[in-house]
């Protein structure tokens, strides 16, 4: 292939590949396959590799994350980044627009932006490079987390040729789609992690993480809404805001230029029903004084631009009455207490059933049969009670109280000290917990078995040919069974057995991650496979030795114990392993530079001129070994700069030896 070809091809395949994320994440509507995905992102791998000098920064293969970011700096901000006055009435809007009169006359604009409800971004370029991405932080100063933006593929990582300054600074708003939100908060559910409140909340988390590739496995997106320079270039914001979408940056195309507060109250109440058919959250509208120079003369107060103010939208309630309560098991065998109510149109969408999340809200509420409730969205997807019309509540009214044994087997119900959730204990005898593993195992990001989705999972419990998740490496013995069933053709058949079969290839992680253990999720599950190699280590391991695992804290380390002191849950990975699944990792072998270090364990911890994983190897390739956490079994804490207090004083505590990178390599000289 031409180079003139080959960069042709690229700029086809990043397009395409950029446009089918779109539409799985935001829209919820794939057009391809995964399979049909990845071999495009295949195909642009290789070319990339073989053409690097056509790579574009923003290519979606560059936005993969990797890195481990373990402490995240404090960047002071060149200009603060203050927050906005807020009003929720016309009325203070009037008084706005009146004060602004006052002080520089009736020749003026307004530029109306809509109001994201994400998180707050500075993002500094030099030379048509981004440098650096700081969080908002308290305003004077926040966290740098250039890396994990560098994930977000909406934000260019070199800007193209253009009339930019050298050097300058934007503002902008990193958040997640809606739909992305919620698929997300799905698999949160099916590995027993708590969901989040809402995108806000979810974007927020996300940045913060300290793995970059799971970062990027987040599909994040972002809004530029200001552009800060050491001398001013434009006369107007509208001016900048058209320039710096020309130079690639992602600007809302809803943000209109107003004359007078009419049309400014007129694009408010244009955007207080249609907010609702957006991507993603909005909770106000931003109206903000056109004229860099009028802005100059306006000022600033200790807080907040007098030339700006943020109108916020009131969330929407509505009232309607409580039908009933019913109540879900997960997965995990968590239990979630549901309204059913009354059907109302609320935000857009028909409401019937709000989630009340656990007893404790029940009581809350003080929920009493046939109660009329106030339900609200706001910022949250999920509807929920607000709370109760106690005006409306019928004499003789019984309180709602939580059910104390499981809905579905019978079982009664425990509640661990410390957590809001009831759970039901029959993990191997309840029905929806035992098909929702079995659907989490054969998921896609699981173990991937092709022809096996939720309703055929459903139809093969019912059908009686699986009960447990080694039922389905049997499957095989019951083929002619199963050719009797309604809507299983032959080739669907060998389809789903083929798939069976090729999914004994998964690795140890992923097999780990399906056994759905609470609290181990794709992540955690990496970690415990990497760390104790095989499945007999990780059943045998003691509290400690679980603890001391990178990111496994207390509660994950006592859930995996739960879990393998469990016979039944051994006995059936007995079963796995005969079937042929893998349950040790792939050991990737480290040829010894010398064994200086043999015998001694570490943590490492802070900043360094060179990379940690760089300084990890070092220490692993002399015979060291790489703790999770800080133990009396600790040898050696490798310390650089901005090392976490608490693991500091928890170090010295215990009178562990804290050196720095130079005395390690003189420990090896």
């Amino acid at each position: 292939m031409s180079p003139e070809t080959a960069k042709k091809r690229m700029a086809e395949l990043s397009a395409e590949l950029k446009e089918h994320s779109y539409k799985y994440y935001v829209l919820s509507m794939p057009t391809i396959s995964d399979f049909e995905f990845d071999k495009m992102l295949e195909e642009l791998v290789a070319l990339e590799t073989q053409f690097p000098e056509f790579i574009d920064p923003d290519s979606p293969t560059q936005n993969v994350g990797g890195f481990i970011t373990k402490e995240f700096p404090t960047i002071r901000h060149r200009w603060p980044m203050l927050s906005l006055g807020n009003t929720y009435n016309e009325q203070e809007l009037l008084d706005f627009d009146q004060r602004i009169k006052k002080a520089i006359g009736d020749n003026f604009e307004y530029v109306c932006e809509l109001k994201f409800d994400g998180l707050s971004m500075s993002l500094t370029y030099e030379k048509g490079h981004l440098l650096r991405a700081v969080t908002r932080g308290d305003g004077s100063e926040g966290e740098e987390v250039t890396t994990n933006v560098k994930t977000i593929r909406s934000i260019p990582k070199r800007l193209h040729e253009g009339n930019y300054p050298d050097d300058f600074e934007i503002r902008g708003e990193v958040f997640m789609h809606l739909k992305a939100f919620d698929k997300l908060n799905e698999e949160r559910i099916e590995n027993g992690e708590p969901p989040y409140a809402n995108p806000r909340n979810f974007a927020s988390g996300t940045i913060k993480l300290q793995d970059s590739g799971e970062v990027a496995k987040r599909p994040l997106d972002s809004f530029i809404y200001f552009l800060y320079t050491e001398r001013r270039i434009f006369p107007t914001h509208w001016d900048s805001l058209q320039a710096v979408k020309s130079w690639g940056f992602p600007v809302n195309d809803e943000s209109r230029l107003c004359n007078n507060i009419e049309e400014v109250m007129q694009f408010i109440s244009e955007w207080e029903d249609k907010r609702y058919h957006l991507s993603y959250d909005i909770d106000g509208i931003v109206i903000k004084v056109n004229s860099y120079a009028q802005q100059e003369e306006l000022g600033y107060t200790a807080k907040s631009p007098r030339w700006a103010i943020a109108y916020k939208y009131k969330a929407q309630q509505v009232e309607t009455e409580l039908l009933s309560v019913s109540y879900q098991v997960g997965r995990t065998g968590a239990v979630t207490p549901v309204a059913n109510l009354k059907p109302i149109f609320l935000a857009g969408t028909t409401v019937k059933r709000a989630t009340l999340h656990n007893a404790n809200e029940i009581i809350r509420l003080d929920l009493h049969e046939g109660d009329w409730v106030y339900v609200e969205k706001g910022g949250e997807i999920i509807p929920k009670i607000i709370s109760v019309n106690m005006q409306r509540r019928q004499p003789g009214a019984k309180p709602i109280q939580y059910i104390t044994n499981c809905p579905v087997c019978g079982t009664p119900l425990e509640r661990k000290e410390g957590e809001a959730a009831f759970y039901c204990p029959n993990d191997e005898g309840c029905a929806p917990q035992i098909v929702g593993k079995m659907q989490h195992f054969t998921g896609r990001k699981v173990m991937d078995i092709d022809g096996m989705g939720d309703e055929t999972i459903d139809t093969l419990y019912e059908r009686g040919f699986i009960r447990h998740i080694s039922d389905i490496y049997h499957l095989h013995e019951r083929a002619d069974d199963l050719k009797k069933m309604e809507r299983f053709g032959e080739k669907s058949i060998n389809n789903m057995l083929d798939g069976i079969e090729k999914s004994k290839q998964m690795p140890f992680e992923r097999v780990l991650f399906g056994l759905g253990i609470r609290y181990v999720g794709a992540t955690v599950a990496k970690k415990l496979a990497m760390y104790f190699q095989t499945i007999d280590n990780l059943m045998n391991a003691s509290f400690d030795e679980l603890n001391a695992v990178e990111e496994i804290g207390e509660r994950i380390a006592k859930s995996v114990m739960e879990y393998f002191e469990d016979p039944q849950h051994r006995q059936e990975i007995e079963k796995l392993k005969a079937a042929g699944l893998q349950f040790a990792a792939e050991v990737k072998e480290v040829v010894l530079a010398s064994e200086k270090l043999s015998g001694k364990s570490f943590i490492i911890s802070g900043t360094f001129s060179r990379s940690r994983d760089e300084l990890k190897d070092i220490i692993e390739q002399n015979g060291g070994k790489i703790l999770g956490s800080i133990s009396a079994r600790l040898d050696y804490v490798v310390a650089g700069d901005n090392m976490g207090p608490a693991k500091l004083e928890k170090a010295t505590k215990l009178n562990i030896p804290i050196i720095s990178d130079e005395q390690l390599f003189a420990m090896l000289a």
